[in-house]
């Protein structure tokens, strides 16, 4: 509207240089432009400042080259006049100089997109919202980040950041990813910036930004910035937060401030003990002995921590492993206490009315195992005797009830026919050893002890069992359910267009693949007539169940 060409014609050339939906549209438009007016309108003053300075630097080089090759003799001795040299080119040419350029800029703009069209079609929300992103569209903006890093162009680096920050605000790993990127492009004023953002308006109640500002300003010998950040984590964002005392601590420690650490980790210790509940007092415990261990060496004061730790706290797995860990490191010669461990031990994983404990029995069972194998190495006879007694009497029992409930429910969904073939079959010389329980005999049979003859199976009477199955539900139904994992391949008998989880109509014979056992029939108890045998071994009978 306002007729200002050549404003216009600097708009089209940066469009033409970005990929976008509809390049096609306006480089068509740039060229209808540049055919309807002419170079002089089109070009800037600068541009044309910059062409009349280079033609005119062509004009004055072709000049002093002509005076210097005026006189020059051949050898021949004729004489050799220069060729008049040319002023500049025509406006045509100029034109077509001038669309040509802006042409490479569309051309390589289209190659690109063509590029980065899968990333961008997968972007589904571009703008900022309160509600959590899916997990597809997350990691479409981590594969495109790492497709444009792998390109090198810092300029198309930066926007595609400063894009994804604004979808991506609510989550830290994408601040941390753009600081590291911008860092190691040498950027630094440009990774505070990015850093200050995050931490001061972004993300600033989460934890972990501020534990990474903290490592990353010390990394760029800002100590007085890193101790600020951890001091913000223990005092506002997430007050007793064990990664962060400890992060801390052994920042102290690289510094040399050794009493500092020891501090850090009295203070977050004093703190916990006036709360009713804390679940971190124990394991501020662990860490401050396993600390003092390894920082400083002080055996006695890291046992001290430990003791200190179980008169203070309720008996948990973490105390007590990390005991068992202490005394397990300790130089010889060792004075284990095997008595005083296994006291702490017994009273952690045996039950008791009076003061039921809170730990769950797979966390009870753990520590139960590794005892044993604590006793196995630094135990005696009697003490490993006791422990795995102990062991047998508590969790076996448990273990053995929950694998028979899974038997009976294997033999509840087994089909008649198999259940016919266990109780007619012949016995085998392994049920000949067990003749002495009969009562015991029947839940034996179902470990592949197979008869004595069966009839051979044939394709067609193999395939019969499978129809009793029926298809189970589609893992479609389940949004979000094994995305991140590529379909497994079908059998070439089945169409592709099987939904992922639905079985083929036919299975191969599974009954083939095993050899023909022949036992011998223990006398005077005779095989069954071939009428009483089934056609076809159940596939379930093999140990195979297609549920």
């Amino acid at each position: 509207m306002q007729q200002d060409w050549a404003r216009l014609a600097i708009i089209y050339t940066r469009i033409l240089e970005n990929p976008n939906q509809q390049l096609d549209r306006y480089f068509s438009s740039f060229k209808e432009l540049a055919g309807n007016r002419p170079l002089s309108e089109l070009r800037t003053a600068d541009e044309a400042a910059a062409v009349a300075g280079a033609v005119s630097e062509a004009g004055a080089v072709s000049e002093a080259a002509g005076q210097a090759i005026e006189g020059e003799v051949r050898p021949d001795g004729a004489e050799n006049s220069p060729k008049p040299v040319s002023a500049g080119l025509t406006e045509a040419e100029e034109l077509e100089k001038y669309i040509a350029i802006r042409e490479e800029m569309y051309r390589k703009a289209k190659e690109f997109d063509s590029k980065i069209i899968g990333f961008e079609t997968a972007i589904r929300r571009p703008y900022f919202h309160v509600r959590p992103l899916n997990v597809g569209e997350l990691e479409n903006w981590h594969n495109y980040l790492d497709f444009i890093e792998r390109e090198g162009d810092l300029s198309k680096i930066v926007k595609l950041y400063e894009r994804c920050v604004i979808a991506c605000a609510n989550y830290p790993e994408y601040w941390i990813r753009y600081v590291l990127c911008t860092e190691a492009s040498g950027s630094m004023d440009l990774a505070n910036n990015v850093l200050a953002r995050a931490t001061q308006v972004f993300v600033k109640r989460q934890p972990e930004i501020h534990l990474f500002s903290a490592r990353f300003k010390e990394q760029t010998g800002d100590i007085a910035g890193a101790r600020a950040a951890y001091q913000l984590v223990h005092a506002e964002i997430s007050p007793g937060l064990l990664e962060a005392i400890i992060r801390h601590a052994n920042m102290e420690y690289r510094l040399g401030k050794l009493e500092d650490a020891f501090s850090l980790y009295e203070h977050a210790i004093a703190i916990e003990k006036g709360k009713e509940h804390s679940q971190t007092l124990p394991m501020l415990f662990s860490q401050y002995s396993r600390f003092v261990r390894l920082a400083s060496g002080n055996a006695e004061k890291a046992r001290q921590i430990l003791v200190e730790g179980l008169e203070n706290v309720v008996l948990s797995k973490p105390l007590i492993e990390a005991l068992l860990h202490f005394e397990a490191i300790q130089p010889l010669p060792k004075r284990v206490d095997i008595d005083f461990l296994e006291s702490l031990v017994v009273k952690f994983i045996m039950p008791n009315p009076e003061s039921p404990s809170v730990a769950s029995a797979a966390e009870r069972e753990e520590l139960s195992c590794i005892f044993l194998e604590f006793l196995n190495l630094f135990g005696d006879v009697q003490s490993i005797k006791r422990g795995e007694d102990r062991h047998a009497k508590l969790f076996l029992p448990h273990r053995s009830m929950s694998e028979l409930k899974k038997r009976h429910a294997e033999d509840f969904l087994g089909s008649d026919k198999t259940k016919a073939a266990r109780t007619y079959s012949a016995p085998s010389p392994a049920q000949a050893v067990m003749g002495a329980y009969p009562n015991a005999q029947n839940q034996w049979t179902n470990y592949g002890v197979q008869p004595q003859a069966w009839p051979p199976t044939t394709q067609a009477q193999g395939q019969q069992w499978t129809a009793g199955y029926t298809q189970p539900a589609s893992y479609g139904a389940y949004p979000g359910y094994g995305a991140n994992y590529a379909t497994p391949q079908l059998p070439t008998s089945v169409p592709q267009n099987t939904a992922y989880g639905a079985y083929p109509p036919a299975y191969p014979v599974q009954a083939a693949a095993v050899p023909q056992q022949n036992y011998a029939v223990p006398q005077p108890v005779a095989a069954p007539p071939p009428a009483q045998q089934p056609a076809a071994i159940p596939q379930a009978y093999y140990g195979t169940t297609y549920y």
